[in-house]
């Protein structure tokens, strides 16, 4: 230490030198972790992508399933409506 210079300057200079390392230290260690951060969401990103569009496949095809099914049902009881409603005009007819 310089004995020319008071204790408490000498004591700012260091606290500052070291204050500017260790913010220099963690500027460069966000850096390395962004970097690193990106290489992984590449790779996943992918995987993640396949895995949502499965997803999103399975799920439209289960819709058009329980469509399709509410349809044949719909047209079924209608179906059964009108024969119903034949054969009520058949045995009316067959009484006269």
């Amino acid at each position: 230490m310089d004995d020319e210079k008071p204790v408490t300057e000498q004591v700012m200079e260091t606290m500052t030198t070291a204050v500017e390392a260790t913010k220099d230290a963690a500027v460069a260690a966000v850096k390395t972790v962004k970097k690193a951060a990106k290489k992984v969401a590449k790779k996943v990103a992918p995987k993640k992508a396949k895995k949502s569009s499965k997803k999103a496949a399975k799920t439209s095809s289960k819709k058009a399933a329980k469509k399709s099914v509410k349809k044949s049902a719909k047209k079924a009881v209608k179906k059964t409506a009108k024969k119903a409603a034949k054969t009520k005009k058949k045995a009316k007819k067959s009484n006269r």
